[in-house]
């Protein structure tokens, strides 16, 4: 009888020692993955996370928009990350009961590119839309070849949201067949930088000095056009969650809608929840 209380105080260090800080709220593992287009973002505040919290290991994966949905549904990963909307088959089941929560926590501009050695600047989004549909290639007598996201890609489907479908019309015009297609944002950047005629999307936060960003509509991507609403190329980025009941999925959450967290982004060309037109 002499020794119960020793033992037990030597399993419950041992336990400790096993979660590797005993007392910690947040001692674990994060998995968050799908959209290739918000994977840096999430990677850069997991980073500026980890510092805070040297107890937790996030990882960050890619994989697609389809992808942080499944593995949202799924359990694979603890927050999916989603550069689109969501269907509604993927965010309600046949009741009408939701599946998946939502948080949006930045908004992303997408900016028309083209090669710096292109004489546009400006591009009208009739022009974008018969150039991407296929239905013309040149723009003033210059040839121009269309680079595009795969099918699945959030930012692709979003792209074809706000561009593809002309106003007052239901019909939304598929991306042509005879688009070169790219799975990464990196990839688009890398093709358009090389090529004098080539014309793509990409994240405004992704676009170095190798490309130039054309005006749409002579209204330049920015986070004020965005903000005033006169840019219209814009996309929400969303974690996604089965349940709400993971305490370390929602304190990084918190941090990444916290003022830290939101001027992290916003510094890599991100607007932030605070200041965008949802």
């Amino acid at each position: 009888m002499g020794f119960r209380y020793p033992i037990l105080a030597l399993l419950t260090a041992l336990t400790c020692l096993s979660l590797s800080s005993c007392g910690k709220n947040h001692a674990g593992k994060l998995i968050l993955a799908g959209s290739n287009s918000v994977q840096p973002y999430a990677a850069l505040l997991a980073e500026a996370y980890e510092v805070k919290n040297p107890e937790v290991k996030v990882t960050v994966q890619g994989g697609g928009s389809s992808t942080g949905v499944k593995s949202a549904l799924t359990g694979t990963s603890d927050i999916g990350t989603c550069s689109r909307e969501m269907t509604p088959e993927e965010e309600f089941d046949s009741n009408g009961e939701r599946k998946l929560e939502k948080v949006v926590f930045a908004l992303d501009v997408i900016s028309i590119i083209a090669n710096v050695n292109s004489p546009l600047t400006n591009i009208s989004s009739e022009q974008l839309r018969n150039l991407f549909a296929g239905r013309i290639n040149r723009i003033d007598n210059y040839p121009i070849t269309i680079i595009t996201r795969e099918e699945g890609s959030g930012t692709r489907a979003s792209f074809e949201k706000s561009v593809m479908k002309a106003p007052g019309s239901k019909k939304t015009d598929r991306i042509s067949n005879s688009a070169l297609v790219q799975d990464s944002n990196g990839a688009i950047r890398e093709i358009v930088a090389g090529d004098p005629h080539a014309v793509s999307y990409l994240s405004l936060g992704l676009v170095d000095k190798r490309v130039k960003t054309l005006s749409v509509d002579n209204v330049r991507p920015t986070g004020e056009t965005v903000k005033n609403g006169s840019y219209k190329i814009v996309h929400r980025f969303l974690f996604l969650l089965k349940t709400r009941n993971n305490p370390l999925a929602e304190d990084f959450i918190k941090f990444c809608l916290s003022p830290e967290g939101q001027d992290l982004v916003a510094k890599k060309g991100l607007i932030k929840v605070t200041e965008s037109i949802q």
